[in-house]
């Protein structure tokens, strides 16, 4: 990794004695600047292993540029992360001096090890993930059933918990007054022991770097939609993230802080809105990473042990993709070849939320009955999954500056509530090999 060093971290001083700064290229933000603490976290095996972790899975399959990952996503959420909390952070009362330097960098640390414990291929192998009892989380974190299947959220909590690299946490961060449990508590969206770590003034600020960490508006998904439709090649990602950032607020009220956006950037908003929803359409159901995705599922299904996912940090240390991908090419498994391969299942139907007439149930029904090699996919998903959450410190503000008065999102704009509802798109697939077969067994073959 090129490094040098310089005395700015994006036009503002770096928290005093942490050290130097190195600053790492990204083709999406230009200058990533970490100080010396956060280097420490990125240069530390557990973080490393993102760079062996795709951020959209199976989408090069599609897009052949998208081979992005985790690794430069969460370097780029952590920038972003920073430049919010320039922007914020003056908004919060009494937080100056070595506090304000606590706080921005429990948020930087938190967002750069949001992605921490996802799996092989993302989200794709989440699905045999062992119990979460297994991974013998702490009883403030063991929420649940205990047979509830482990999720990536979970390892990145063990991770940060119980592995060396908590030990680098507590070494580097510790003496701040940030432990890994208060990062741990951010990211989990639960109160660590230990704690309140994030009152300032008397006023509770936890539920505002949540917001920065996971929400609406925050620095996740702010980098992903940008890089994603970079590396993919779709424009549908793009949004004016200078004008959506450069208008953020926070509004202090029953003793906790949360995130706010003046209204003179709603459009901006919408526009942010609108380029999730599109992405989704585009890229993260596209028809072909779908279909590998239930390929892998499918491998998983037929052969179960063949490839497993540890529960100790240790071993998780080396799952990555290619490991994974190593595994497929060994085996002896149909769906794990034609991953290897690539020879996909073919697409017979699509029904997208734009479609009407069309019954997908009825085409699996017809071609079960002609013996036709086949499966279905549902792709369904809240594009905004916190519309209407209800919960304590979840709300994000309108700042109507001229009127004096803060607004809930979902009240301000309508065009957030259509985000409410979720997303579907219904395929069927097919042998390759009896393409022609199916379209006539399921009544399609007009559409040929």
């Amino acid at each position: 990794m090129p490094r040098r060093q310089d005395k700015e971290l994006n036009g503002v001083d770096p928290p005093a004695k942490v050290g130097p700064v190195t600053r790492i290229r990204d083709p999406i933000h230009g200058s990533i600047a970490l100080d010396a603490r956060e280097l420490a976290v990125v240069d530390s095996p557990f973080f490393q292993r993102l760079r062996s972790i795709r951020q959209t899975g199976f989408a090069d399959l599609a897009f052949p540029g998208a081979t992005h990952s985790r690794y430069v996503h969460a370097l780029g959420a952590c920038h972003l992360s920073g430049r919010i909390f320039e922007r914020i952070s003056p908004r919060i009362p009494g937080l100056e001096g070595a506090e304000r330097d606590r706080v921005r960098a429990a948020l930087r640390l938190a967002v750069l090890l949001h992605d921490l414990g996802h799996a092989p291929f993302s989200h794709s192998s989440e699905s045999i993930m062992p119990p979460r009892s297994s991974l013998r989380l702490p009883a403030w974190l063991a929420q649940g059933s205990p047979t509830a299947q482990a999720n990536h959220e979970d390892y990145t909590l063990k991770l940060l918990l119980d592995s060396e690299l908590a030990d680098v946490l507590r070494r580097a961060y510790g003496p701040i007054g940030v432990p890994p449990e208060a990062i741990a508590g951010l990211i989990g969206g639960v109160r660590p022991p230990g704690g309140p770590y994030f009152v300032v003034g008397g006023v509770d600020v936890a539920p505002l770097l949540r917001q920065v960490i996971s929400s609406e508006l925050d620095a996740d998904r702010m980098d992903y939609l940008l890089r994603d439709s970079f590396f993919t090649g779709v424009k549908y990602g793009n949004y004016d993230i200078d004008w959506l950032i450069g208008n953020l607020d926070v509004h202090v009220h029953d003793g906790i802080a949360e995130l706010a956006v003046g209204s003179r950037a709603i459009f901006a908003f919408e526009d942010f809105l609108l380029s999730r929803y599109h992405m989704f359409l585009s890229v993260y159901y596209h028809r072909t990473p779908i279909c590998f995705d239930r390929m892998l599922r499918l491998y998983y299904r037929e052969v179960p042990g063949e490839y497993e996912i540890p529960s100790t940090p240790a071993a998780y240390l080396g799952c990555d993709d290619v490991q994974l991908m190593s595994a497929l090419r060994a085996s002896k498994n149909r769906w794990a070849q034609r991953i290897a391969r690539r020879q996909p299942f073919r697409l017979l139907l699509e029904v997208n939320p734009y479609d009407t007439g069309i019954d997908a149930v009825d085409v699996v029904e017809r071609l079960q009955a002609g013996g036709v090699d086949h499966f279905a996919t549902e792709s369904l998903g809240l594009v905004s999954k916190y519309f209407g959450a209800g919960e304590a410190g979840s709300t994000i503000w309108v700042h109507v500056s001229d009127q004096r008065r803060f607004v809930p999102l979902e009240e301000y704009t309508p065009l957030f509530r259509r985000y409410e509802e979720q997303v579907r798109i219904d395929r069927v697939y097919v042998d390759p090999s009896r393409i022609d077969e199916a379209r006539r067994v399921a009544g399609l073959a007009h559409l040929s």
